[in-house]
């Protein structure tokens, strides 16, 4: 009677297990079929790519069977890094919702760029060949002075041993972690290296302490900011900290004199201070200054004086005083004087006594005999 029972209740439990193990294979794959149903991926989009298609952006990234899953794609499709895919640093992939999912393309970004013919070759933070372009992208790094024969799209640029290249790479990665990219960055023949702010030329020297000059560079560059000159840097070494700025003082002329104000801040045209109130002298003299200073006319021809007669004082004829229009109408010939020094517009010397022979713009008078 008991072996009886026994053997009731081991089959009850068995069909029970039996029972609850389909249930739950069942339910197993229901879940699963649900899963791969509901989270399957009807759209893809794309963002952040201009040199592939959305549709080759979903070839080159969603391979394989798992890439239809909204919830699986982003766990195994997204990277960092990419060396397989040209322009592409790297991807992620995103889950919208339950049947959309998004890819984020991160392009290579130029770091620097070089001319080439006559088009600008942009290379990223490898040196490979990203981009061409006749346009320059003054957001970009452009250095002057790497020298290459020939280009390919999507290969290291062929330039003689690599320390070139790679001082143009990290140069360009400080430039654009601190946001201070000159104007212009300049190898010479020696490969020392220069930079151009506006009026201020960096001399960096040779390709070493790069990260100490350049830090020193952009604290120095704010404190001498409008004025001119060469900052040299090619000095600093790990001991040696020497730096000096050798300004290049403007030539101060009629044209950008800053005076013309008075004491009390007014303009004058003429009084000899600047809109500051500091004081800066009188007014320099003009070409015309000069000529009208050493015009040897003013006389009429009974040799009085009167300023605007148009002899010299031995009754010699030297034609009116000097105007602005016929010292415009030279050019670039600064003669007119005499090698005594006086004016005549005429004479083949310049006011410092230098020949500079006869005036080429002057007309040629042409005398007929009848």
């Amino acid at each position: 009677m008991r072996n009886s029972n026994y053997r009731k209740k081991l089959k009850i439990n068995r069909k029970f297990w039996y029972v609850a193990g389909g249930t739950a294979v069942g339910l197993l794959a229901a879940a699963v079929i649900f899963f791969f149903v509901y989270f399957r991926v009807e759209n893809v989009e794309v963002m952040g790519s201009s040199h592939y298609t959305d549709e080759e952006v979903r070839e080159m990234i969603l391979r394989g069977p798992l890439a239809s899953n909204s919830v699986l794609a982003p766990m195994l499709y997204s990277r960092d890094e990419v060396d397989d895919v040209l322009f592409v640093e790297g991807f992620s992939v995103t889950q919208l919702n339950h049947n959309t999912i998004a890819i984020s393309v991160k392009e290579k970004q130029p770091v620097g760029c070089i001319p080439y013919l006559d088009s600008y070759i942009y290379f990223d933070r490898t040196g490979v060949f990203i981009e061409g372009s006749r346009q320059r992208d003054e957001r970009v790094p452009y250095f002057d002075g790497i020298q290459v024969n020939r280009v390919v799209m999507g290969e290291k640029l062929p330039i003689k041993g690599d320390t070139v290249l790679n001082t143009a790479v990290a140069l360009a990665t400080i430039f654009q972690k601190n946001q201070m990219i000159p104007d212009h960055i300049q190898f010479d023949n020696n490969y020392q290296i220069s930079l151009l702010y506006g009026d201020i030329t960096v001399m960096l020297g040779k390709d070493q302490y790069l990260e100490d000059k350049m830090t020193r560079v952009i604290a120095i560059l704010p404190m001498i900011e409008g004025k001119k000159g060469i900052l040299h840097v090619e000095s600093v070494t790990d001991s040696v900290k020497t730096i000096t700025f050798e300004e290049e003082i403007e030539e101060i002329t009629a044209e950008n004199w800053p005076g013309g104000y008075d004491e009390n801040g007014d303009y004058t045209g003429y009084d000899e201070y600047d809109a500051e109130g500091n004081y800066v002298g009188p007014r320099p003299m003009t070409e015309l200054d000069y000529a009208l200073e050493a015009w040897v006319g003013g006389y009429d021809e009974e040799l009085d004086y009167t300023g605007a007669g148009e002899y010299d004082a031995e009754g010699n004829y030297v034609g009116p005083a000097p105007t602005q229009e016929e010292l415009d109408a030279n050019g670039d010939w600064k003669g007119g004087y005499e090698e005594d020094g006086g004016y005549t517009g005429t004479g083949e010397y310049d006011r410092e006594g230098n020949y500079v022979g006869p005036n080429p713009n002057a007309e040629e008078e042409n005398w007929e005999e009848y």
